[in-house]
Protein backbone atom coordinates (compact mmCIF):
# COMPACT_ATOMS: atom_id res chain seq x y z
CA UNK A 1 0.00 0.00 0.00
CA UNK A 2 1.43 3.50 -1.07
CA UNK A 3 2.13 6.51 1.81
CA UNK A 4 0.51 9.43 1.36
CA UNK A 5 4.36 10.96 0.26
CA UNK A 6 4.60 8.49 -2.50
CA UNK A 7 1.05 8.52 -4.13
CA UNK A 8 0.91 12.46 -4.35
CA UNK A 9 4.71 11.72 -6.33
CA UNK A 10 2.66 9.28 -8.75
CA UNK A 11 -0.21 11.23 -9.01
CA UNK A 12 2.27 14.36 -9.87
CA UNK A 13 4.42 11.74 -12.67
CA UNK A 14 0.63 10.91 -14.48
CA UNK A 15 -0.31 13.82 -14.62
CA UNK A 16 3.27 15.22 -16.08
CA UNK A 17 3.09 12.18 -18.61
CA UNK A 18 -0.76 12.83 -19.61
CA UNK A 19 0.15 16.69 -20.14
CA UNK A 20 3.02 15.80 -22.31
CA UNK A 21 0.51 13.17 -23.98
CA UNK A 22 -2.28 15.90 -24.59
CA UNK A 23 0.20 18.67 -25.87
CA UNK A 24 1.72 16.38 -28.33
CA UNK A 25 -1.56 14.82 -29.66
CA UNK A 26 -4.54 16.64 -29.07
CA UNK A 27 -3.78 19.97 -31.02
CA UNK A 28 -3.39 18.27 -34.33
CA UNK A 29 -6.80 16.45 -33.72
CA UNK A 30 -8.06 19.08 -32.50
CA UNK A 31 -7.29 20.93 -36.03
CA UNK A 32 -8.03 17.83 -38.15
CA UNK A 33 -11.70 17.67 -36.78
CA UNK A 34 -12.46 21.49 -37.07
CA UNK A 35 -11.67 21.07 -40.32
CA UNK A 36 -13.64 18.33 -40.78
CA UNK A 37 -16.87 19.73 -39.24
CA UNK A 38 -16.50 22.87 -41.51
CA UNK A 39 -16.56 20.85 -44.52
CA UNK A 40 -19.40 19.14 -43.09
CA UNK A 41 -21.71 22.13 -42.73
CA UNK A 42 -20.40 24.76 -44.48
CA UNK A 43 -23.01 23.22 -47.11
CA UNK A 44 -25.43 25.71 -44.49
CA UNK A 45 -23.70 28.76 -45.78
CA UNK A 46 -23.30 27.40 -49.48
CA UNK A 47 -27.38 26.97 -49.51
CA UNK A 48 -27.52 31.30 -49.02
CA UNK A 49 -26.05 31.69 -52.50
CA UNK A 50 -25.87 28.06 -53.97
CA UNK A 51 -29.97 27.27 -53.65
CA UNK A 52 -30.59 30.71 -55.31
CA UNK A 53 -27.88 30.17 -58.14
CA UNK A 54 -28.24 26.40 -59.36
CA UNK A 55 -32.23 26.82 -58.58
CA UNK A 56 -32.36 24.44 -55.85
CA UNK A 57 -35.28 24.03 -53.67
CA UNK A 58 -35.24 23.35 -49.95
CA UNK A 59 -36.15 20.03 -49.77
CA UNK A 60 -33.34 19.43 -52.53
CA UNK A 61 -31.03 21.04 -50.23
CA UNK A 62 -31.98 19.07 -47.25
CA UNK A 63 -31.68 16.28 -49.20
CA UNK A 64 -28.54 17.03 -50.29
CA UNK A 65 -27.38 17.87 -47.06
CA UNK A 66 -28.72 14.50 -45.78
CA UNK A 67 -27.36 12.05 -48.05
CA UNK A 68 -24.15 13.09 -46.81
CA UNK A 69 -24.94 10.41 -44.38
CA UNK A 70 -25.59 7.48 -45.77
CA UNK A 71 -22.25 6.96 -47.12
CA UNK A 72 -21.24 8.10 -43.46
CA UNK A 73 -23.36 4.68 -42.21
CA UNK A 74 -22.12 2.60 -45.03
CA UNK A 75 -18.43 2.49 -44.21
CA UNK A 76 -18.00 4.16 -40.82
CA UNK A 77 -17.28 0.46 -39.32
CA UNK A 78 -15.27 -0.71 -42.03
CA UNK A 79 -12.84 2.26 -41.38
CA UNK A 80 -12.69 1.73 -37.58
CA UNK A 81 -12.06 -1.89 -37.80
CA UNK A 82 -9.20 -0.88 -40.77
CA UNK A 83 -7.52 1.70 -38.05
CA UNK A 84 -7.36 -1.12 -35.76
CA UNK A 85 -5.58 -2.96 -38.14
CA UNK A 86 -3.23 -0.18 -39.60
CA UNK A 87 -2.84 3.02 -37.27
CA UNK A 88 -4.24 6.20 -36.77
CA UNK A 89 -1.52 7.58 -39.28
CA UNK A 90 -2.13 5.77 -42.22
CA UNK A 91 -6.18 5.78 -41.60
CA UNK A 92 -6.14 10.33 -40.96
CA UNK A 93 -3.61 10.00 -44.21
CA UNK A 94 -6.61 8.70 -46.36
CA UNK A 95 -9.49 9.93 -45.02
CA UNK A 96 -8.19 13.61 -44.88
CA UNK A 97 -6.65 13.84 -48.57
CA UNK A 98 -9.73 11.97 -49.84
CA UNK A 99 -12.33 13.91 -48.07
CA UNK A 100 -10.03 17.62 -48.99
CA UNK A 101 -10.05 16.93 -52.62
CA UNK A 102 -13.49 15.84 -52.93
CA UNK A 103 -15.09 18.85 -50.70
CA UNK A 104 -13.45 21.64 -52.91
CA UNK A 105 -14.64 18.97 -56.00
CA UNK A 106 -17.91 20.38 -54.62
CA UNK A 107 -17.29 24.18 -56.78
CA UNK A 108 -18.23 22.22 -59.91
CA UNK A 109 -21.56 20.87 -59.05
CA UNK A 110 -24.51 22.34 -61.40
CA UNK A 111 -27.46 20.00 -61.33
CA UNK A 112 -28.91 17.89 -57.96
CA UNK A 113 -27.85 14.91 -59.11
CA UNK A 114 -24.20 15.98 -58.85
CA UNK A 115 -24.89 17.52 -55.65
CA UNK A 116 -26.62 13.72 -54.36
CA UNK A 117 -23.31 12.34 -55.58
CA UNK A 118 -20.84 14.66 -54.36
CA UNK A 119 -22.41 14.74 -50.90
CA UNK A 120 -22.88 10.72 -50.75
CA UNK A 121 -18.64 10.40 -51.77
CA UNK A 122 -17.96 12.57 -49.41
CA UNK A 123 -19.40 10.67 -46.74
CA UNK A 124 -17.83 7.79 -48.22
CA UNK A 125 -14.40 9.89 -47.94
CA UNK A 126 -15.20 11.19 -44.25
CA UNK A 127 -16.23 8.00 -42.57
CA UNK A 128 -14.56 6.96 -39.96
CA UNK A 129 -12.61 10.23 -38.98
CA UNK A 130 -14.72 10.56 -35.52
CA UNK A 131 -15.18 7.34 -34.40
CA UNK A 132 -11.47 6.56 -35.27
CA UNK A 133 -9.88 9.46 -33.24
CA UNK A 134 -12.21 8.35 -30.28
CA UNK A 135 -11.13 4.85 -30.49
CA UNK A 136 -7.55 6.41 -30.82
CA UNK A 137 -8.07 8.31 -27.35
CA UNK A 138 -8.68 5.36 -26.23
CA UNK A 139 -5.30 4.07 -26.62
CA UNK A 140 -3.51 6.63 -24.73
CA UNK A 141 -6.03 7.73 -21.60
CA UNK A 142 -7.59 5.45 -18.97
CA UNK A 143 -11.69 6.33 -18.41
CA UNK A 144 -10.97 8.29 -15.11
CA UNK A 145 -9.11 10.92 -18.32
CA UNK A 146 -11.09 11.07 -20.92
CA UNK A 147 -13.97 13.43 -20.23
CA UNK A 148 -11.52 15.82 -20.75
CA UNK A 149 -9.71 14.93 -23.01
CA UNK A 150 -12.45 14.38 -25.55
CA UNK A 151 -14.16 17.37 -24.75
CA UNK A 152 -10.64 19.11 -25.82
CA UNK A 153 -10.97 17.51 -28.84
CA UNK A 154 -14.72 17.91 -29.24
CA UNK A 155 -14.41 21.66 -29.28
CA UNK A 156 -13.55 21.37 -32.47
CA UNK A 157 -17.29 21.99 -32.96
CA UNK A 158 -17.31 25.06 -31.75
CA UNK A 159 -13.76 26.30 -32.86
CA UNK A 160 -15.39 25.33 -36.49
CA UNK A 161 -18.26 27.49 -36.31
CA UNK A 162 -16.03 30.19 -34.49
CA UNK A 163 -13.79 30.10 -37.48
CA UNK A 164 -16.01 28.40 -39.89
CA UNK A 165 -19.06 31.14 -39.69
CA UNK A 166 -17.02 34.29 -40.22
CA UNK A 167 -14.29 32.54 -42.76
CA UNK A 168 -17.86 31.36 -44.72
CA UNK A 169 -19.65 34.71 -44.47
CA UNK A 170 -16.52 37.04 -45.57
CA UNK A 171 -16.13 34.27 -48.79
CA UNK A 172 -18.98 34.50 -49.65
CA UNK A 173 -19.35 38.21 -49.73
CA UNK A 174 -16.64 39.52 -50.32
CA UNK A 175 -15.57 36.62 -53.42
CA UNK A 176 -18.56 36.50 -55.38
CA UNK A 177 -17.58 36.72 -58.68
CA UNK A 178 -13.99 37.10 -58.35
CA UNK A 179 -12.36 35.64 -61.42
CA UNK A 180 -15.75 34.28 -62.61
CA UNK A 181 -16.62 32.13 -59.86
CA UNK A 182 -18.97 32.47 -57.30
CA UNK A 183 -18.47 33.27 -53.49
CA UNK A 184 -20.03 29.61 -52.47
CA UNK A 185 -17.31 28.02 -55.19
CA UNK A 186 -14.33 29.87 -53.65
CA UNK A 187 -15.49 28.83 -50.29
CA UNK A 188 -15.60 25.20 -50.98
CA UNK A 189 -12.17 25.46 -52.55
CA UNK A 190 -10.69 27.52 -50.04
CA UNK A 191 -11.85 25.50 -46.80
CA UNK A 192 -11.26 21.67 -48.68
CA UNK A 193 -7.85 21.75 -49.49
CA UNK A 194 -6.02 22.51 -46.15
CA UNK A 195 -8.18 19.14 -45.26
CA UNK A 196 -5.44 17.38 -47.92
CA UNK A 197 -2.40 18.82 -46.59
CA UNK A 198 -3.13 18.48 -43.01
CA UNK A 199 -3.92 14.58 -43.88
CA UNK A 200 -0.11 14.41 -44.94
CA UNK A 201 1.17 16.16 -41.90
CA UNK A 202 -0.34 13.67 -39.75
CA UNK A 203 0.76 10.69 -41.17
CA UNK A 204 4.69 11.96 -40.57
CA UNK A 205 3.44 13.51 -37.24
CA UNK A 206 1.71 11.11 -34.83
CA UNK A 207 2.75 7.89 -33.64
CA UNK A 208 -0.12 4.76 -33.44
CA UNK A 209 0.33 4.14 -29.72
CA UNK A 210 2.11 4.99 -26.45
CA UNK A 211 4.75 2.36 -26.77
CA UNK A 212 6.24 3.94 -30.10
CA UNK A 213 6.40 7.45 -28.87
CA UNK A 214 9.72 8.38 -28.86
CA UNK A 215 8.89 11.43 -27.27
CA UNK A 216 7.73 9.56 -23.77
CA UNK A 217 10.61 8.26 -21.46
CA UNK A 218 10.71 4.45 -20.72
CA UNK A 219 9.06 5.32 -17.08
CA UNK A 220 6.03 7.08 -18.77
CA UNK A 221 5.53 4.76 -21.20
CA UNK A 222 5.38 2.27 -18.53
CA UNK A 223 2.98 4.36 -16.60
CA UNK A 224 0.06 4.51 -19.24
CA UNK A 225 0.37 0.82 -20.23
CA UNK A 226 -0.23 0.00 -16.62
CA UNK A 227 -2.69 2.95 -16.13
CA UNK A 228 -4.50 1.50 -19.75
CA UNK A 229 -4.05 -2.54 -18.04
CA UNK A 230 -5.80 -1.48 -15.09
CA UNK A 231 -8.55 0.26 -16.64
CA UNK A 232 -9.01 -2.04 -18.99
CA UNK A 233 -9.19 -5.45 -15.46
CA UNK A 234 -12.32 -3.27 -14.51
CA UNK A 235 -14.21 -3.18 -17.88
CA UNK A 236 -17.47 -4.24 -17.28
CA UNK A 237 -17.55 -7.22 -19.82
CA UNK A 238 -13.30 -7.91 -19.83
CA UNK A 239 -14.05 -11.31 -19.45
CA UNK A 240 -17.26 -11.94 -21.21
CA UNK A 241 -17.39 -9.41 -23.81
CA UNK A 242 -19.87 -9.74 -26.46
CA UNK A 243 -19.56 -8.78 -30.18
CA UNK A 244 -20.46 -5.05 -30.06
CA UNK A 245 -23.20 -5.92 -32.89
CA UNK A 246 -25.10 -8.68 -30.62
CA UNK A 247 -25.07 -5.70 -27.80
CA UNK A 248 -27.57 -4.33 -26.53
CA UNK A 249 -25.88 -1.40 -25.10
CA UNK A 250 -24.53 -0.23 -28.43
CA UNK A 251 -28.13 0.07 -29.84
CA UNK A 252 -29.16 1.82 -26.64
CA UNK A 253 -26.49 4.43 -26.65
CA UNK A 254 -26.87 4.70 -30.43
CA UNK A 255 -30.15 6.08 -30.02
CA UNK A 256 -29.34 8.40 -27.59
CA UNK A 257 -26.79 9.63 -29.35
CA UNK A 258 -29.24 10.09 -32.87
CA UNK A 259 -31.65 11.83 -31.00
CA UNK A 260 -29.08 14.55 -29.46
CA UNK A 261 -27.05 14.66 -32.99
CA UNK A 262 -30.37 15.71 -34.70
CA UNK A 263 -30.57 18.73 -32.31
CA UNK A 264 -26.55 19.26 -32.95
CA UNK A 265 -27.49 18.88 -37.07
CA UNK A 266 -30.34 20.87 -36.99
CA UNK A 267 -28.65 24.18 -35.65
CA UNK A 268 -25.40 23.56 -37.81
CA UNK A 269 -27.35 23.06 -40.89
CA UNK A 270 -30.58 25.76 -40.56
CA UNK A 271 -29.06 28.70 -38.16
CA UNK A 272 -27.82 30.76 -40.98
CA UNK A 273 -31.24 30.52 -42.89
CA UNK A 274 -32.79 31.41 -39.23
CA UNK A 275 -30.45 34.49 -39.02
CA UNK A 276 -30.88 35.96 -42.03
CA UNK A 277 -34.91 35.42 -42.02
CA UNK A 278 -34.90 37.23 -39.12
CA UNK A 279 -33.41 40.58 -40.82
CA UNK A 280 -29.76 40.15 -41.27
CA UNK A 281 -29.06 40.53 -45.06
CA UNK A 282 -24.82 40.90 -45.08
CA UNK A 283 -23.98 37.67 -45.54
CA UNK A 284 -20.86 38.01 -43.66
CA UNK A 285 -22.93 39.51 -40.69
CA UNK A 286 -24.98 36.18 -40.92
CA UNK A 287 -21.84 34.12 -40.10
CA UNK A 288 -20.65 36.54 -37.33
CA UNK A 289 -24.19 36.24 -35.41
CA UNK A 290 -23.40 32.49 -35.79
CA UNK A 291 -20.43 32.74 -33.82
CA UNK A 292 -22.17 33.16 -30.58
CA UNK A 293 -23.77 29.63 -30.23
CA UNK A 294 -20.33 28.62 -30.53
CA UNK A 295 -18.32 30.68 -28.51
CA UNK A 296 -20.78 30.20 -25.61
CA UNK A 297 -20.64 25.92 -26.59
CA UNK A 298 -16.51 26.48 -26.39
CA UNK A 299 -16.50 27.71 -22.88
CA UNK A 300 -19.89 25.22 -21.25
CA UNK A 301 -17.91 22.02 -22.84
CA UNK A 302 -14.68 23.11 -21.03
CA UNK A 303 -16.03 23.59 -17.87
CA UNK A 304 -19.04 20.94 -17.80
CA UNK A 305 -16.49 18.35 -18.84
CA UNK A 306 -14.33 19.01 -15.93
CA UNK A 307 -17.04 19.25 -13.45
CA UNK A 308 -18.20 15.49 -14.81
CA UNK A 309 -14.32 14.42 -14.21
CA UNK A 310 -14.51 15.95 -10.39
CA UNK A 311 -17.04 14.16 -9.64
CA UNK A 312 -16.58 10.97 -11.81
CA UNK A 313 -20.53 11.28 -12.79
CA UNK A 314 -21.48 10.61 -16.27
CA UNK A 315 -25.23 9.57 -16.03
CA UNK A 316 -26.98 13.05 -14.51
CA UNK A 317 -24.54 15.32 -16.68
CA UNK A 318 -25.98 14.09 -19.62
CA UNK A 319 -29.58 14.25 -18.33
CA UNK A 320 -28.78 17.49 -16.96
CA UNK A 321 -27.57 18.77 -20.36
CA UNK A 322 -30.62 17.00 -22.89
CA UNK A 323 -33.33 18.53 -20.98
CA UNK A 324 -31.93 22.01 -20.82
CA UNK A 325 -31.05 22.00 -24.68
CA UNK A 326 -34.64 20.24 -25.72
CA UNK A 327 -36.32 23.18 -23.89
CA UNK A 328 -34.51 25.95 -25.09
CA UNK A 329 -34.66 24.42 -28.98
CA UNK A 330 -38.67 24.14 -28.56
CA UNK A 331 -38.40 28.00 -26.86
CA UNK A 332 -37.06 29.74 -30.18
CA UNK A 333 -40.62 29.17 -31.52
CA UNK A 334 -41.42 31.93 -29.34
CA UNK A 335 -38.65 34.39 -30.39
CA UNK A 336 -39.38 34.23 -34.09
CA UNK A 337 -39.53 38.16 -34.12
CA UNK A 338 -36.56 39.08 -31.96
CA UNK A 339 -32.84 38.42 -33.24
CA UNK A 340 -31.40 38.68 -29.68
CA UNK A 341 -33.72 36.22 -28.14
CA UNK A 342 -33.45 33.93 -30.53
CA UNK A 343 -29.38 33.88 -30.75
CA UNK A 344 -29.50 33.80 -26.91
CA UNK A 345 -31.60 30.34 -27.44
CA UNK A 346 -30.02 29.18 -29.89
CA UNK A 347 -26.65 29.56 -27.61
CA UNK A 348 -28.00 27.90 -24.77
CA UNK A 349 -29.09 24.78 -27.06
CA UNK A 350 -25.73 24.88 -28.80
CA UNK A 351 -24.08 25.04 -25.67
CA UNK A 352 -25.89 22.29 -24.12
CA UNK A 353 -26.14 19.73 -26.70
CA UNK A 354 -22.11 20.06 -27.37
CA UNK A 355 -21.71 19.82 -24.14
CA UNK A 356 -23.48 16.62 -23.76
CA UNK A 357 -21.10 14.97 -25.96
CA UNK A 358 -17.90 14.60 -24.34
CA UNK A 359 -19.93 13.45 -21.51
CA UNK A 360 -21.55 10.94 -23.55
CA UNK A 361 -18.38 9.58 -25.27
CA UNK A 362 -16.93 9.05 -21.33
CA UNK A 363 -20.43 7.28 -20.35
CA UNK A 364 -19.97 5.19 -23.34
CA UNK A 365 -15.97 4.17 -23.55
CA UNK A 366 -16.90 3.27 -19.81
CA UNK A 367 -19.77 1.00 -20.36
CA UNK A 368 -18.12 -1.25 -23.41
CA UNK A 369 -15.65 -3.65 -22.76
CA UNK A 370 -11.70 -3.06 -24.05
CA UNK A 371 -12.27 -5.75 -27.00
CA UNK A 372 -15.82 -4.53 -28.15
CA UNK A 373 -15.23 -1.00 -27.99
CA UNK A 374 -12.87 -1.20 -31.15
CA UNK A 375 -16.13 -1.91 -33.60
CA UNK A 376 -18.68 -0.23 -31.02
CA UNK A 377 -17.61 2.85 -31.01
CA UNK A 378 -17.63 3.07 -34.84
CA UNK A 379 -21.30 1.11 -34.76
CA UNK A 380 -22.76 4.09 -32.19
CA UNK A 381 -20.95 6.61 -34.38
CA UNK A 382 -22.17 5.02 -37.18
CA UNK A 383 -26.02 4.54 -36.46
CA UNK A 384 -26.24 7.89 -34.43
CA UNK A 385 -25.10 10.01 -37.75
CA UNK A 386 -28.05 8.61 -39.52
CA UNK A 387 -29.41 11.82 -37.86
CA UNK A 388 -27.14 13.67 -40.56
CA UNK A 389 -29.78 12.08 -42.71
CA UNK A 390 -33.31 12.77 -40.91
CA UNK A 391 -32.57 16.34 -39.56
CA UNK A 392 -31.79 18.21 -42.24
CA UNK A 393 -34.36 16.73 -44.98
CA UNK A 394 -37.03 16.57 -41.74
CA UNK A 395 -36.68 20.13 -41.27
CA UNK A 396 -36.10 21.15 -45.32
CA UNK A 397 -39.78 19.90 -46.01
CA UNK A 398 -41.57 21.51 -43.23
CA UNK A 399 -40.42 24.38 -43.96
CA UNK A 400 -40.90 23.47 -47.69
CA UNK A 401 -44.75 22.92 -46.69
CA UNK A 402 -44.77 25.43 -43.97
CA UNK A 403 -42.73 28.32 -44.48
CA UNK A 404 -41.32 27.61 -40.86
CA UNK A 405 -39.17 25.03 -39.21
CA UNK A 406 -41.11 25.69 -35.56
CA UNK A 407 -42.77 21.94 -35.68
CA UNK A 408 -39.64 20.11 -37.03
CA UNK A 409 -38.20 22.01 -33.73
CA UNK A 410 -40.40 20.72 -31.65
CA UNK A 411 -39.97 17.60 -32.91
CA UNK A 412 -36.33 17.12 -32.66
CA UNK A 413 -36.64 18.97 -28.80
CA UNK A 414 -38.86 15.65 -28.13
CA UNK A 415 -35.80 13.32 -29.40
CA UNK A 416 -33.70 14.78 -26.74
CA UNK A 417 -36.09 14.73 -24.07
CA UNK A 418 -36.24 11.17 -24.98
CA UNK A 419 -32.78 10.68 -24.99
CA UNK A 420 -32.76 11.93 -21.62
CA UNK A 421 -34.96 9.58 -20.37
CA UNK A 422 -33.34 6.48 -22.02
CA UNK A 423 -30.22 7.66 -19.98
CA UNK A 424 -32.56 7.76 -16.58
CA UNK A 425 -33.96 4.54 -17.44
CA UNK A 426 -31.55 2.43 -18.78
CA UNK A 427 -27.72 3.11 -17.96
CA UNK A 428 -26.61 1.92 -14.80
CA UNK A 429 -25.66 4.10 -11.77
CA UNK A 430 -22.88 2.16 -11.30
CA UNK A 431 -20.74 3.43 -13.91
CA UNK A 432 -20.06 6.04 -11.15
CA UNK A 433 -18.53 3.62 -8.78
CA UNK A 434 -16.58 1.54 -11.70
CA UNK A 435 -15.17 5.02 -12.86
CA UNK A 436 -13.65 5.60 -9.24
CA UNK A 437 -12.39 2.09 -9.16
CA UNK A 438 -10.07 2.58 -12.22
CA UNK A 439 -9.25 6.23 -11.13
CA UNK A 440 -8.11 5.02 -7.80
CA UNK A 441 -5.87 2.42 -9.70
CA UNK A 442 -4.59 5.14 -12.03
CA UNK A 443 -3.82 7.06 -8.43
CA UNK A 444 -1.78 4.04 -7.25
CA UNK A 445 0.69 3.62 -10.24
Amino acid sequence: MSTPASGISSRSASDSAYRKITLRIVPLLFICYMLNYMDRVNIGYAQLQMKHALDFSDAIYGLGASIFFAGYFIFEVPSNLLLHRIGARKTLLRIMVGWGLLSAGTMFVSTPTQFYVVRFFLGVFEAGLFPGIVLYLTYWYPPARRARVVALFMLATAAAGLVGGPTSGWILQNMNGVHGMQGWQWMFMIEGLPASLLGIVSYLYLVDSPGKAAWLTDAQKALVIEDLAAAAATSPSATSARSPFADPKVYLLSFVLFCMLCGSYALSFWLPTVIRELGVRNLQHVGLYAMIPEAVAAMSTILYSRHSDKHFERRWHFITAAVIAAVALSATSLTAHSLGLSISLFAVARAAIVSSLPVFWAMTTGLLSTRSSVAGIAVISSLSNLSGMLSPFLLGLVKSATGSLANGLFAISALMFVAATCVLLCVPRQQRTRELTASAKVSQV
